[in-house]
């Protein structure tokens, strides 16, 4: 789907490590989504829910030692302990590297792989950033395609360059001794390994959005935060937005979800989510 030699040779790279049975490019078409979810239903990966009731639902459970994102194991990866942030976990990169060499080793056998070249915002806004995971996990490239621009048109912008974020899930045994979730922002890499969580394994999400976006937001002169952003339209057609910042729980999606009490509604105002959870900001012209 590339020749972009940047692209290959590191997915080669980890094709060598994980040793997947095969390697199936995502293209982001209808055809392949609607394969992939027959295949995770007819494996337990996902399960149909009641069509009539819920059109196009299902149901994905993760272990039950598996439901939620891990502080504790979650690491940034710089190469001096200052440069991650006195709130974070830091680890030197050469022994992450080391450790989570030995756990991906093999990592997929009997398992395929998937490639997910993904856009973070709309392929052609000047604010877009690309990303590519690979994964063992359906219910990852399901949701990945829901979430972000993903598919063909994404490593068709990216086009020769090399300058993407690295992505590498694997769920291997989902060991919570050594589940792992890493980012190193120098590296413009994030590792994943025994989790089948959303938060801890669609890697657009925290880890990219946020965390490596900080890093990239901090050398580039913009911001990347955990706020929601609201758009709100008055009867004259005068908008506004509404940016918020409050910690996790603490209602970001409830208010970023907000619909018009029935007495605005009819009088013409709108209100519509631009973002439930992170945001990426820049100064504008005005």
């Amino acid at each position: 789907m590339t020749q972009n030699k940047a692209v290959l040779a590191w997915i080669d790279e980890q094709i060598k490590l994980c040793n997947p049975d095969k390697v199936v490019w995502i293209d982001g078409s209808d055809e392949q989504r609607e394969a992939l979810r027959e295949e995770a239903c007819s494996t337990g990966e996902i399960i149909k829910l009641n069509q009539e009731k819920l059109p196009g639902c299902y149901l994905h459970r993760t272990a039950k030692n598996d439901v939620a994102r891990v502080e504790n194991r979650t690491f940034i990866c710089t190469e001096t302990k200052e440069e991650a942030g006195n709130i974070n976990n830091w680890c030197d990169p050469a022994e992450m590297h080391a450790k989570l060499n030995a756990l991906y080793k093999d990592s997929m056998v009997g398992r395929t792989m998937y490639v997910i070249p993904y856009s973070m915002c709309m392929v052609e806004s000047p604010f877009a950033k690309i990303g590519i995971e690979l994964t063992d996990s359906i219910y990852v490239v399901l949701n990945m395609l829901i979430m972000t621009r993903a598919g063909k048109k994404v490593i068709d912008a990216l086009g020769d360059d090399a300058d993407f974020v690295k992505g590498l899930h694997a769920k291997k045994d989902i060991d919570e001794e050594n589940r792992y979730i890493v980012h190193f922002p120098q590296e413009n890499l994030i590792c994943s390994v025994n989790s089948g969580y959303g938060g801890n394994v669609l890697l657009g999400k925290k880890c990219f959005a946020l965390r490596i976006a900080s890093y990239l937001a901090h050398k580039e002169g913009w911001l990347a935060e955990h706020m929601l952003i609201l758009g709100i339209e008055y009867p004259n057609g005068e908008v506004h937005y509404i940016s918020a910042a409050f910690p996790s729980a603490c209602g970001k999606t409830n208010l970023a979800m907000l619909i018009p009490p029935e007495i605005y509604a009819k009088q013409g105002y709108k209100v519509w989510c631009v973002g439930d959870d992170i945001a990426w900001l820049r100064i504008g012209p005005d």
